[in-house]
């Protein structure tokens, strides 16, 4: 009973974090709460006995790809008028996306409350397991290529990233150390001789 209320506690928040991510008109915002919703899925993987699943989403997804989000969120310079018009242009779509949610997790509900076989929650795991090994073995084996694509992407994702910061933009300051070097005294500085008004 008490890990079903933590469940459902920790699951409502993460719906009103994801709820903040999608409305909030502010990006720097909409990724906070993006970092929330990851940290209460890592909770409930948590919950699910993968600690192994919860402890990465922390450190790579929170700690690492959401730092990232955040630095490009702020260099692009989000037009959030051509976002609003954005969001209304796709509402259908995800409006369609997030209906066809609702309903596999409302027959999900009505399958585990109807008791179908394969429906009656987590599998307890025996003493000594390892999710961790499990997963590696199989990561490491089965899926080995898979991973190493993912990799690459994720790779030429942060080269990306990168490469939309550096970019010049109109209107900033920058330092250019070879004018400075090659600037002469003359060019900068203009002798004035002034005299006083009594001489005059």
């Amino acid at each position: 009973m008490f890990h079903t209320i933590l469940f459902y506690s920790f699951a409502f928040v993460m719906f009103g974090a994801a709820i903040g991510v999608v409305f909030s008109r502010n990006p720097v915002h909409s990724v906070m709460f993006l970092v929330l919703t990851f940290f209460q899925a890592a909770v409930l993987w948590l919950l699910a006995e993968a600690e192994f699943l919860a402890i990465v989403l922390v450190l790579v997804y929170v700690g690492a790809v959401m730092v990232l989000f955040l630095f490009v969120v702020m260099m692009l310079e989000v037009n959030i008028e051509a976002a609003k018009r954005g969001l209304t242009r796709f509402a259908p779509l995800g409006i369609g996306i997030a209906l066809l949610m609702v309903i596999q997790l409302i027959q999900l509900i009505w399958l585990r409350s109807q008791g179908f076989a394969g429906t009656d929650g987590f599998a307890a795991t025996p003493e000594g397991y390892s999710n961790t090994k499990a997963l590696g073995a199989v990561l490491y084996t089965e899926h080995v290529y898979a991973f190493e694509i993912a990799a690459v992407i994720l790779l030429l994702a942060i080269v990306a990233a990168i490469t939309l910061t550096m970019r010049k933009r109109p209107g900033i300051k920058t330092q250019d150390i070879a004018k400075q070097v090659a600037v002469r005294a003359k060019d900068r500085v203009r002798i004035v001789k002034m005299e006083s008004e009594e001489r005059q």
